[in-house]
């Protein structure tokens, strides 16, 4: 038996023990893992879908928030790493927490998930229509933007449909030319086109007018809370991964590591391109980014990085749909949600759920064509899926957490020892404060439903997830294991 034979079979069996058998195939290495996470995090599509709002909101120094942000998030990744380190299994949310806790915890959790992924999939990829209409030269009109993302999740799903060597190779690209465009980009407005020093960091430049900083600066810190998830997306492929329980946390905390880097200086070297903050604070100058990168490389050089930048709008997407599409197959294969004999069957030919794939292109591309009743039908919804993305992290958290002071104790390759608990209880805190400041309404001249649209679509997603929990028992149904990491005698 060949050692790549040793290490799958040793791999199959830990499954077994888990109460399952895979039928992905274990041909994700170690970087292309952490390259999907990256690409999932996406420091360009962050960086770049909020750059111009962070900074009319918080000026220059919204850049800390990324360290803020990024910390509080390492925190949660090691969390996570123990988690998966001893529950390989596809989906990583909802199977964590299933085990973590049971069956109705795990059931929401996963339903929250998997809303906020249908949803970012959708916010995205119509993200990427204004680059999409500079790059060919047309007007990014609601209808054009509506059909570019259309266009941009069906060539996701196909390169989805190819299978895990086609994802992964993906994912390596899609990793090599987002981290190579940015440095390139930075490097040439550092050394072309800087106009300020780095003192600007520390001032705000007005923003906020004459009150205090502090919560102008939390309003801007949504750039920083925006960048610090897809690590996750590495697990939810643990069954494709040789050796998951030591590889899928080393990916996970690289993505922080890189990823995080990656978008700081992309932050900061935009930040020093920009010739006039007033300009940007007061409106005038309303989209920020995109004057800086026609300035500094005229009309063909920007498009020329627009085509980068889309590569990576690309690259998100597919790897947002490979976690969604993951995330489905293991609630289905539960028996979790309606149409579970559908979505859990499996193509042995590519080695994917090809059902629970298309779902995750349907399902936002519906999305986007409701947009198209109002002009900001889109914005309302999307305003869910941070938020909705953080609750589904901390309830795995809280369920660690609940777990280890039940008696819970991690025995995956991957543990935090001693500082386990410190740990867990640090980052649900870092998560709850994370989710205040996301929810909190900050237009008071608004109409009240939009001024607490963030908390409204999160409560009507939850309230759906629970009509729908206990009036379908889905969560009843399947007999595998729930809530084993607590000791029987303490359950």
């Amino acid at each position: 038996m060949s050692t790549s034979d040793s290490k799958a079979g040793s791999d199959d069996a830990r499954l077994s023990e888990l109460g399952y058998t895979t039928e992905f195939r274990r041909d994700m290495s170690l970087w292309a893992n952490f390259a999907l996470g990256f690409t999932y995090l996406s420091p360009v599509v962050s960086t770049y879908t909020l750059f111009g709002v962070a900074l009319a909101a918080g000026g220059p120094p919204m850049i800390w928030s990324f360290l803020l942000a990024g910390a509080g998030q390492f925190l949660v990744a090691l969390v996570f790493g123990e988690v998966v380190a001893q529950y390989p299994l596809a989906g990583g949310i909802y199977p964590w927490s299933r085990r973590l806790w049971g069956k109705r915890w795990a059931w929401m959790s996963g339903w929250v998930y998997l809303m906020a992924l249908l949803v970012t999939i959708t916010s995205v990829a119509y993200g990427a229509g204004p680059y999409i209409a500079l790059l060919f030269g047309f007007h990014p009109t609601v209808i054009n933007n509506v059909l570019c993302t259309i266009a941009l999740i069906v060539v996701a799903t196909l390169i989805n449909y190819g299978g895990t060597k086609v994802l992964s190779m993906a994912a390596i690209i899609g990793f090599t030319a987002e981290l190579l465009g940015a440095l390139f980009v930075g490097i040439w407005l550092l050394t072309t086109h800087r106009f300020h020093g780095l003192g600007v960091l520390f001032d705000n430049f007005g923003a906020g007018g004459s009150g205090p900083y502090l919560p102008v600066f939390l309003a801007a810190a949504i750039i920083g809370f925006y960048q610090y998830y897809g690590f996750e997306a590495c697990g939810d492929t643990a069954e494709e991964v040789p050796h998951p329980g030591r590889n899928v946390p080393k990916a996970m905390r690289r993505t922080i590591y890189i990823g995080g880097a990656a978008a700081t200086f992309a932050c900061l070297t935009l930040l020093l391109a920009v010739p006039d903050y007033g300009k940007v604070i007061s409106g005038e100058d309303a989209d920020p980014l995109i004057n800086v990168l026609n300035s500094a490389f005229g009309t063909t050089g920007a498009r020329g990085v627009m085509g980068v930048v889309l590569i990576s709008f690309l690259s998100c997407t597919i790897s947002l749909q490979a976690a969604a599409g993951r995330l489905t197959y293991s609630y289905a294969r539960d028996e979790m949600i309606i149409g579970y004999k559908l979505l859990r069957r499996f193509s042995h030919a590519r080695h994917v759920p090809p059902y629970a794939l298309l779902l995750a292109g349907v399902v936002p591309v519906v999305i986007a064509v409701g947009s198209l009743i109002s002009t900001d039908a889109l914005t309302k919804i999307v305003s869910f899926a941070i938020l909705g993305i953080y609750l589904a992290f901390q309830m795995v958290v809280f369920a660690a957490l609940r777990a280890r002071l039940k008696g819970w104790r991690p025995t995956g390759e991957f543990t935090l020892g001693r500082w386990g608990l410190l740990v867990n209880v640090v980052a649900l805190a870092y998560g709850i404060g994370a989710m205040v400041n996301i929810s909190w309404p900050r237009t008071p001249q608004a109409a009240w439903y939009d001024n607490y649209i963030v908390l409204l679509s999160g409560g009507i997603v939850v309230a759906i997830g629970v009509i729908y929990m206990f009036t379908t028992h889905h969560y009843g149904r399947s007999n595998a294991p729930a809530g084993d990491a607590v000791p029987a005698d303490k359950r």
